[in-house]
């Protein structure tokens, strides 16, 4: 049901690796022009495929820790216990201070702090269908080597203990359905973007 306000909402997405944030997210960036999607920062180095500015903001540790110190972050992490992971906050303000609803593809500890700093938002969950799926997208990606697949698959065990965390869980069985369903969850007036 829309807000009877109007307002834009922001939600924000977690869930799991390897559950298909990205692929719902670059679903969204290609059907829905509309909803602004947040590009996070991270330390990591690119995949194959991904793009500065697009996927992420691949900056060195140094800049990231700058722009930590600088306030400049609605939300940051260590994921995996490596690469830090962040929100930076002026380009998700200005999004919804234009009246364009925001979505934030981010991990559970992000949406943790932003729980904190923006209750107001929506919080949504991405779960997979099952965990042998979660194991099969994992492994079929082809990203990491095994030791990584290990400690994000130990990861994604707690995350998925938390699902309860949120205001909403969407089950992550159809991309496109998944999709139009986290839209569905914002307010916009597609006469009015």
């Amino acid at each position: 049901m829309p807000q009877a306000n109007h307002e834009p909402r922001l939600v924000v997405l977690a869930g799991p690796t390897a559950v298909g944030k990205g692929t719902v997210s670059a679903y969204i960036r290609t059907h829905f022009p509309q909803v602004y999607l947040s590009v996070s920062m991270t330390t990591r180095p690119p995949r194959p495929g991904e793009v500065d500015g697009v996927h992420y903001h691949f900056v060195a540790p140094q800049e990231f820790d700058r722009l930590i110190a600088a306030g400049e972050f609605l939300e940051y992490a260590v994921v995996h216990g490596r690469a830090k992971y962040g929100t930076p906050r002026g380009p998700v303000e200005r999004a919804l201070a234009l009246g364009q609803p925001a979505l934030l593809e981010i991990d559970l500890q992000g949406a943790r702090q932003v729980r904190e700093t923006m209750p107001e938002a929506m919080f949504v969950f991405l779960a997979p269908p099952s965990w042998d799926e979660l194991v099969r997208r994992l492994v079929g990606r082809g990203t990491e080597d095994e030791a990584e697949r290990e400690v994000r698959l130990e990861t994604a065990r707690r995350e998925l203990a938390a699902a309860d965390e949120f205001d909403r869980v969407i089950v992550n069985d159809d991309v496109r359905r998944a999709s139009e369903e986290l839209v569905s969850l914002m307010d916009w007036r597609p006469s009015a973007l």
